[in-house]
């Protein structure tokens, strides 16, 4: 069979190559297409992944939040006394309260407004899994002292200068002055510009409103080698129905889920991706179309020289396969660039893996097999009484 294809001649690459400019223009297109379908694909993926880091980096087993709560910029709360109860449950090794909620402050450069994501939390140990939280604990059980995420989105370079160097800088946070005194690196997300992170009583200063007994989030902490699908099951069966008991990963699915079945935006990137895919089946489509009335009467002398249709219709999936194969090179080159960009320009993880590459490979030879199989009828038509 090997033997075959290298005797068989490259009717479809010489078909293909025969009009250059024609070509170039058809694997322009597909790059084009390639590009829309990488940009939305990096973008999606970068909504659930920028939504979902503080949520794997939380130091917890399990997670107990209100039933009401839709995600973390909408948790709702619940009462304390659910942690203290959740502590009955053999395997339980530690029960604390996490209260999140979003404010404006002032950028202590520019003054302009941001809106930031605070996460009070009991200085004792850390509830992130992050050794610049864990080695700065000490910092955030001083009065209106908070820790400032330098990788947030906004122009803080000569603030994080200042605090790297140990020095303290003052920020305006709704009326209220706090220090920032020490740093972390979490990430810009797509419902805050950046993350502080504070005590507990820092937290209940910046919201006075807030009851303590009121909390967001119960982060429990497990025995070791102890089952946390298990335990979570007993919790549920345990507490009241005030409260919604999660693993870590069910944790993040609920907060993934939310974006991509909830939201606008997770529908608009699956919408654009759909279009990108539609975009180069029709140019495709036009390409391989164009070629086959161009060299129709060249199909009709085959079939009168004994070809089958099977063979002609192979010529034509062969330029298609070429059309996909070469297309998706400067598609993804290009992609490269545009998420180097949008990650310096936006903080956000849109990052290139080797499965997104693959997933849009397939994709594009799909959409480039769809096209050469609708133009392919025309090749079924040819008849050797065309050449007269």
């Amino acid at each position: 069979m090997f033997q075959e294809l290298q005797r068989r001649t490259p009717l479809g690459w010489l078909q293909l190559t025969h009009e250059k400019g024609r070509f170039l223009v058809a694997l322009a297109g597909i790059a084009f297409a390639d590009v829309l379908m990488f940009m939305q694909l990096g973008f999606q993926s970068a909504l659930f992944d920028s939504n979902t880091r503080l949520h794997r980096s939380m130091q917890a087993d399990i997670f107990l939040i209100s039933p009401q709560a839709r995600n973390l910029a909408n948790m709702s709360s619940f009462t304390r006394r659910r942690l203290f109860q959740a502590m009955d449950i053999p395997g339980v090794k530690s029960a604390d309260p996490m209260y999140v909620n979003f404010l404006d402050w002032k950028n202590p450069q520019t003054g302009k407004k941001a809106t930031v994501l605070v996460a009070g939390f009991q200085p004792n140990k850390s509830a992130f899994d992050l050794p610049e939280v864990i080695s700065q604990l000490s910092k955030i059980k001083l009065p209106d002292t908070v820790l400032f995420d330098r990788a947030g989105r906004g122009d803080y370079a000569e603030m994080i200068s200042t605090v790297d160097t140990g020095k303290s800088v003052s920020a305006e946070i709704d009326r209220r002055t706090v220090k920032v005194s020490g740093l972390f690196k979490v990430g810009a997300s797509f419902i805050a510009d950046t993350t502080l992170m504070t005590s507990d009583q820092n937290f209940l200063r910046l919201f006075p409103r807030r009851d303590a007994g009121s909390v967001s989030l119960g982060l429990l902490q497990l025995q070791p080698n102890t089952d946390p699908v298990l335990i979570a099951n007993q919790l549920r069966s345990y507490l009241g129905n005030d409260v919604r008991v999660l693993t870590k990963e069910e944790f993040i699915t609920f907060e993934r889920e939310y974006w991509q079945t909830n939201t606008a935006i997770g529908f608009i990137f699956s919408l654009g991706v759909g279009m990108g895919f539609l975009v180069g089946v029709i140019i495709v489509y036009q390409v391989l179309s164009t070629d086959v009335n161009a060299h129709m009467k060249e199909y009709a002398t085959f079939k009168a020289m004994g070809y089958r249709n099977s063979y002609l219709l192979s010529v034509v999936f062969e330029e298609a396969i070429i059309l996909a194969i070469l297309g998706f090179l400067p598609g993804v080159t290009v992609s490269f660039g545009l998420y180097a960009m949008t990650r310096n320009a936006t903080n956000l993880p849109v990052i290139m893996t080797v499965s997104r590459a693959i997933q849009v490979q397939i994709m594009t030879i799909i959409m480039c097999m769809i096209s050469g199989a609708i133009a392919t009828r025309k090749v079924q038509s040819a008849d050797p009484a065309d050449m007269f």
